[in-house]
């Protein structure tokens, strides 16, 4: 059985057990409480050592550390990674532009105003990480004012990468209300079967 040590409302940690739960996969949840260093500690980092979560510990006792690498290695041979060469490469593409465009502006905020106490300083970097936030939106607006998914035909772990800090957007400050297609998304998205919310506790 896999364990999956994260945090919780971890955006990035709810995108490895979202991906076991729509597998079917047991595992395993180990709280590592980031606000209070836990993921420093010397037992945290025989696990990690990069010390940070998600970290998956295989049954063999092998750790993978990083959600998306995480997300790739659960995915292989499945549905949720096109077997198509080129369709695989557009989901590393997407998971590419979560990591680098996404995730630091949007799931930043995110942990600014939802887990932080806002500081003058935090302040005022805020408007360019809104401005950053805003314009990766608009890239997946562009993708998905005309398709279902951001990858083929039907959701792939570039729509779970995505998914996990876009629909919880506004608890940074970022309003979702102009963007149909990422709306219609998000409602696609968690109708499917097996899916959980962010706020699930197994």
């Amino acid at each position: 059985m896999y364990t999956v040590y994260d945090f919780d409302g971890s955006g990035n940690g709810y995108k490895v057990w979202l991906l076991l739960h729509f597998l079917g996969e047991k595992y395993e949840r180990v709280r590592t409480n980031i606000l209070e260093g836990e993921t420093h500690t010397d037992d945290f980092l025989k696990i990690n050592p990069i010390g940070k979560i998600p970290a998956l510990m295989l049954e063999d006792g092998r750790c993978l550390p990083e959600s998306n690498a995480i997300m790739h290695y659960l995915a292989e041979g499945t549905p949720w990674l096109p077997s198509d060469r080129f369709a695989h490469a557009q989901v590393l593409s997407w998971t590419y532009f979560e990591q680098y465009s996404h995730e630091p502006n949007i799931a930043v905020l995110r942990f600014w105003r939802h887990f932080l106490t806002m500081t003058p300083e935090l302040e005022a970097l805020a408007p360019e990480k809104e401005k950053k936030s805003h314009a990766a939106l608009a890239v997946m607006e562009m993708q998905l004012s005309h398709t279902d998914w951001l990858v083929g035909n039907g959701p792939t772990i570039a729509d779970i990468a995505l998914y996990a800090y876009t629909h919880v957007a506004d608890e940074g400050g970022i309003s979702l209300a102009d963007y149909p297609g990422i709306n219609r998304w998000i409602e696609r998205f968690a109708s499917l079967p097996n899916y959980v919310p962010i706020t699930y506790h197994d």
